[in-house]
C-alpha cells in the first residue's frame, strides 16, 4: 500500500535534472545476470541488458564480488518505499575496470576497484565539506525532496527514493564520477576483505565517529548484524572500555562473545535493567545498527500494520533511556519515514547529543584500507555463506529468516 502510493506520487512529480544520468545507456545485444526486485520477498536472478559508459566520467566495472547487506532486507520485505519491479539490487560490490569513459585518466582497464555505495560528484559544496551522502547533483528524485525538504545523494540499488540507480548484485555496473567513487585495491588485499570497504567497514566506523567513541568509554550497540559487529570491533580498536551488544539471534550473540564483548539477549531479559546493572549511570555512547522495521511492542506493530507510522521508535526509545545524561546517541540503522511515541522529552532533558546518517564512505576508506592491510580490521569472520547470483534468491531468504547461522554472504557473479 505505502509502496504503491509512493510510486504514484513519484510518477506525478517526475524527476529533476542531475549532473549525470541516474540510468545508464544499455547494450541490449549483450545481456547479463542480475538480482532484481519483483515484489515483496520476490527476488529473481534475471537476464537484463548490460550497462554502457553513459557519461565521459563513467567507468563500467565487471563485478568480481558482491554481497547482501542487512539494509537490503528493508527492500526484500517491501518496507522501503518507491521500489519498482525489475529494479537491480545491491550497493556493496567491487570488480575490475571493464570500460573507461573518455575523461577518466586515473583508472585503467583491468584495475581492481571497490565502489562506494554512495554516489558523490566530489565537487559540489557538500562534497567539498566531505559530506558526500548529501551530494546535491546525483539523485533525480523529487519525491525524496518532498519527504525530507532537501536532496540527498543517490545510492546504488536502493529504491527510486535514492535515485533508482541500478545496483551491484549484477555482472556489470556503470559507475558515475568514477575517479571519485572508486578505490583502487592493492594486490595484497583479497576480494574477501576488500569488498566490505564499499559499505559496512566505513559505515561501522562512521557509527563510532558519530557516537564519539573514545578510550575508556562505555558503548552499547543495538543490532549485532555485520555493521553492529564491526562497530564493536571499531570500538575495541578505539580502546573503549565496556562494549555491550544487544540482539536475540544466537549466532550473532555467539560471534560477539568470541570478540570479547558483553552481550544481552533482549528476548530473555529487560534490556534497561541489564544495562543499569553494568552501567549504573548509563552508557556513554549508544549506537543503533538495526533499522526502522523491527518493532518490539504491539503498539508499534499495530501502527505500522495499519499505516499510522512507517518506522518504529521501540529501539530508539530504549537507546535514549539507556544513555547517560550528556551522552551520545549514534543512529546508523536505516530509517526512512516517520514514527510515533518518540521520547523527545527524555532526549532533551538528558542533554543527549544525537547524530545520525549514511556513511560518507569516501571520507574514511583510505584509513579503513590501511587498517585492513595491517590486520587490525579483518571482516573475514563475518562471512558464513558463499554463492553466485543464481543463489541470490535463496540467500535473501536465509538472511531474512536467520537460517543456517547466516551472518554475511560473499557472492561471485
Amino acid at each position: 500500500m505505502m509502496n504503491a502510493a509512493a510510486n504514484a506520487m513519484d510518477n506525478a512529480l517526475g524527476q529533476r535534472p542531475t549532473e549525470t544520468p541516474a540510468q545508464p545507456k544499455l547494450d541490449h545485444d549483450h545481456p547479463m545476470k542480475a538480482l532484481t526486485w519483483n515484489g515483496k520477498k520476490k527476488i529473481e536472478c534475471s537476464d537484463v541488458p548490460r550497462p554502457l559508459v553513459t557519461d565521459p566520467r563513467d567507468i563500467v566495472v565487471k563485478v568480481t564480488a558482491t554481497t547482501i547487506c542487512g539494509s537490503d532486507l528493508h527492500l526484500y520485505t517491501g518496507s522501503m518505499v518507491n521500489m519498482k519491479d525489475g529494479d537491480i539490487l545491491g550497493h556493496e560490490f567491487m570488480g575490475e575496470v571493464f570500460e573507461v569513459g573518455a575523461d577518466v585518466t586515473k583508472l585503467k582497464k583491468g584495475q581492481r576497484v571497490v565502489i562506494a555505495f554512495d554516489i558523490a560528484c566530489g565537487s559540489c559544496d557538500f562534497c567539498k565539506r566531505q559530506e558526500y551522502t548529501a551530494c546535491q547533483v546525483t539523485n533525480p528524485s523529487k519525491l525524496q525532496k518532498e519527504m525530507y525538504n532537501h536532496h540527498i545523494t543517490a545510492l546504488y540499488g536502493y529504491s527510486h527514493l535514492t535515485g533508482g540507480v541500478p545496483g551491484g548484485q549484477a555482472e556489470y555496473v556503470r559507475v558515475p564520477f568514477a575517479e571519485f567513487n572508486c578505490l583502487p585495491i592493492p594486490d595484497d588485499v583479497p576480494d574477501e576483505k576488500a569488498l566490505y570497504l564499499s559499505d559496512i567497514i566505513p559505515t561501522a566506523y562512521h557509527g563510532t565517529e558519530l557516537g564519539k567513541v573514545k578510550e575508556g568509554c562505555s558503548v552499547g550497540i543495538w543490532g549485532l548484524g555485520p555493521v553492529g559487529l564491526l562497530a564493536a570491533r571499531w570500538s575495541q580498536i578505539k580502546k573503549a572500555g565496556l562494549v555491550i551488544g544487544i540482539d536475540s539471534v544466537p549466532e550473532r550473540l555467539d560471534a560477539a562473545k568470541k570478540m570479547g564483548i558483553t552481550t544481552i539477549n533482549w528476548k530473555e531479559c529487560n534490556v534497561l535493567e541489564e544495562i543499569g546493572k553494568l552501567c549504573p549511570t548509563g552508557l556513554d555512547t549508544s549506537i543503533e545498527c538495526a533499522g526502522f522495521e523491527y518493532a518490539k511492542t504491539w503498539l508499534h506493530k499495530i501502527e505500522i500494520a495499519v499505516g499510522l507510522e512507517t518506522d518504529t521508535a521501540d529501539i530508539l526509545s530504549e537507546i535514549i533511556y539507556a544513555t547517560r545524561p550528556f551522552g551520545h546517541v549514534s543512529i546508523i540503522g536505516v530509517y526512512s519515514g516517520f514514527t510515533n511515541h518518540f521520547p523527545i522529552g527524555a532526549m532533551m532533558e538528558k542533554d543527549l547529543v544525537v547524530k545520525c546518517g549514511q556513511s560518507p564512505t569516501q571520507k574514511y576508506w583510505h584509513m579503513c584500507l590501511e587498517k585492513l592491510r595491517s590486520g587490525e580490521m579483518d571482516p573475514s569472520f563475518l562471512v558464513t555463506h558463499k554463492g553466485s547470483l543464481k543463489d541470490g534468491p535463496e540467500l535473501y531468504d536465509k538472511f531474512f529468516n536467520h537460517k543456517e547461522g547466516i551472518l554475511k554472504v560473499f557472492i561471485r557473479p
